[in-house]
């Protein structure tokens, strides 16, 4: 975006998506057109591991951007906000606290929202970033509630429910929700987990670390060496390749435990609107999802077929999402006051 654009962004805040590995941030504006109701002026994505707090990665951003004037911003981010303003957040490698990022950057105005519960407000512009259509009628039957969910570093799920001229969106822990089987090897899995824990979140096997703990477990059940592998890129990359029949393995019972999991969710939250995946591994094995157990296993509720049947499920890529989000919910509350 040219200076001159950005210079005349009077109104722009900072928009950030904090996740376990990366930050995304922007600098957004608001605009009337309801089919993009935010406008990203400048983005970029930071890796967590290379900076020593959340303060430092919004001050180089700022820094980049000249002469342009901020003193607002609205930060999503996986956690449990306390009393205090701080959050507990068992991915980030640094405390959060939107006190302390005030007080560094000399802000007016720092928020926080909940990360899956930013991108569910990235509603109206969600089908703008559909990488695959996995089930269900191209449009939504009904309009009706709508669930968000992605594994990446954990998992996170919202849902947006239409309530008049302004959504409402519950921000869920659907990620440490106890983890169920449902056949054999599943089973099997989740007793090797629990040897080490005495609670197996869902997020234990349906996040990026989610997929290492599958692996690992897959393989001391099929009496196999450790894993070879230290990132699950490596995992799903062999999968993929076919080179590594337990990683394959390891893939397919990821898919089929989030397939399972997805529809569980659909129905305990009577999600009629669709379903968005949006974590950062689905769009790089969107080949490997379509063959995979994954929509038997959402499909699989018994009488309860038919209903999920009308449901889409779409893979939406991530990317600017959460940005986007966290500025809509950010401007909601800004009109409400």
């Amino acid at each position: 975006m040219p200076t001159d654009a950005i210079s005349g962004a009077h109104d722009a805040f900072i928009a950030a998506d904090v996740g376990g590995t990366h930050v995304r941030i922007g600098l957004v504006r608001g605009s009337r057109d309801p089919g993009e109701p935010v406008i990203v002026l400048e983005y970029r994505k930071y890796a967590c591991a290379e900076h020593a707090g959340l303060g430092d990665i919004v001050a180089d951003f700022i820094a980049g951007l000249g002469t342009t004037r901020v003193a607002r911003a609205v930060i999503a981010s996986a956690g449990y906000a306390l009393e205090d303003g701080t959050v507990i957040t068992n991915n980030l490698p640094w405390r959060l606290s939107p006190a302390g990022l005030r007080a560094q950057l000399g802000f007016d105005d720092v928020r926080l929202v909940n990360d899956f519960e930013a991108v569910a407000h990235a509603a109206a512009q969600m089908d703008a970033s559909e990488v695959l259509q996995l089930t269900g009628p191209a449009i939504a039957p009904k309009h009706g509630p709508t669930l968000v969910l992605g594994p990446g570093t954990g998992l996170g799920a919202a849902v947006w429910i239409p309530a008049g001229r302004r959504a409402v969106v519950l921000a869920t822990e659907a990620g440490q929700a106890a983890l169920t089987a449902g056949n054999a090897l599943e089973m099997a899995l989740l007793d090797e987990m629990l040897k080490t824990r005495s609670h197996v979140p869902v997020e234990q096997a349906l996040s990026g670390p989610g997929l290492m703990n599958l692996h690992a477990a897959l393989r001391a059940v099929r009496g196999a060496p450790p894993s070879p592998y230290t990132h699950p890129g490596q995992i799903t990359a062999a999968a993929q390749s076919g080179e590594d029949a337990l990683a394959r393995e390891s893939l397919d019972v990821f898919c089929g435990l989030l397939g399972s999991v997805v529809g569980d969710m659909a129905l305990l939250y009577g999600v009629q609107g669709g379903v968005y995946l949006a974590g950062g591994i689905l769009p790089k094995i969107r080949d490997f999802l379509i063959g995979s157990r994954f929509v038997p296993r959402f499909l699989n509720k018994g009488s309860m077929r038919e209903a999920l049947e009308r449901i889409p499920v779409k893979v939406v890529e991530h990317g600017q999402l959460g940005v986007i989000g966290a500025a809509r919910w950010y401007l909601d509350r800004d009109e409400g006051n």
